[in-house]
């Protein structure tokens, strides 16, 4: 028997990378079965960033967080999962690194396609949803920062790397991507074109998110998809590269790398209220998009999305 379009479940692209875009994908995977995370691959800190400067190849530690989300919840797929986040102890060569990194440097190593690759580790976890890189090659991150040398604090400075980026002191006040521009993912730039809605947010902003609109053809495709799109914003909005953010800044800074770009949805959480909801209604509209504030908000750990309270928020959303 055919589904009724009514009841058929949308295909989501959703952006971003580390905790954040993790978050999403586990409530994502509670509204629909039509999944394709595409995920930032600019880490250059920690166990991805040792593989990608010794193997010269995309940083594997976000690409495993998503996939890791969107783990099939029986005893095999959960099992693996934790396979994979497994982190190695002490000061020797495995030390600091994730098993999940090994084996997805393996598989790329064995079959020389990054996405085969990730579709194979996807399939070990029986992922509800694909996983897809947002460009073909390693990126590094180069971020203008106001104040970050602290001896000249009324000084903008460059500053290289994700990690760097991600704790600089000062106000960032734009991103670039080297090699500029970068070679899109094909697949990443398809799965947006066909999407019913496609997600931005939450994530580290200028490290995670704003990235993605720096790969032309990706933000080519954003711009120009007939699919609806929404920001979620983040629950921590005033810590490291966002220090002293309203809820309202996350949009015009969307707006200075992406001016084409517009939105149909920004979801906020509840704790987004008074002058800074009246603000962010304001600069929602200049994007064409409406403001869902929801309790979203993980009450057990501050700063974090709840994921079913997300899924909730989603379904709401995408069932409008």
């Amino acid at each position: 028997m055919t589904t009724p379009a009514a009841f058929a479940r949308p295909a989501v692209a959703a952006l971003g990378g580390g905790h954040g875009l993790a978050a999403s994908l586990q409530a994502l995977q509670l509204v629909t079965d039509k999944i394709t995370a595409i995920v930032t691959v600019a880490d250059d800190g920690g166990s991805s960033g040792r593989l990608r400067d010794e193997f010269d190849i995309l940083p594997p530690g976000d690409l495993r967080m998503a996939l890791a989300a969107l783990c099939d919840t029986s005893e095999w797929g959960l099992q693996w999962r934790d396979a994979l986040q497994h982190r190695f102890a002490g000061d020797g060569p495995l030390g600091g690194h994730a098993l999940g990194n090994l084996i997805i440097a393996s598989l790329w190593d064995l079959l020389g396609d990054p996405v085969a690759g990730l579709d194979l580790v996807g399939r070990l976890l029986g992922a509800r949803g694909r996983v897809l890189p947002m460009a073909a090659e390693p990126l590094r991150i180069e971020a203008s920062v106001l104040g970050a040398d602290p001896d000249r604090p009324d000084e903008v400075v460059d500053v290289v790397g994700q990690v760097e980026v991600a704790t600089a002191r000062g106000r960032v006040l734009s991103v670039r991507l080297h090699p500029d521009p970068p070679a899109p993912c094909v697949p990443a730039v398809e799965a947006v074109e066909h999407a019913d809605w496609v997600i931005l947010g939450p994530g580290s902003w200028y490290s995670s998110v704003m990235p993605h609109l720096l790969v032309p053809d990706l933000c080519h495709a954003l711009v120009q998809t007939k699919a609806r799109k929404m920001l979620t914003l983040n629950m921590m909005r005033h810590d490291g590269e966002t220090e002293g953010f309203a809820a309202a800044d996350y949009l015009e800074v969307l707006t200075a790398h992406a001016p084409d770009l517009h939105l149909d949805v920004v979801l906020a959480d509840v704790s987004v209220d008074g002058e800074e909801a009246d603000l962010l209604t304001e600069a929602a509209g200049r994007l064409g998009a409406r403001v869902v504030r929801a309790p979203v908000a993980d009450t057990d750990t501050p700063g974090t999305h709840d994921p079913l309270r997300l899924a909730a928020a989603y379904r709401d959303v995408l069932d409008d």
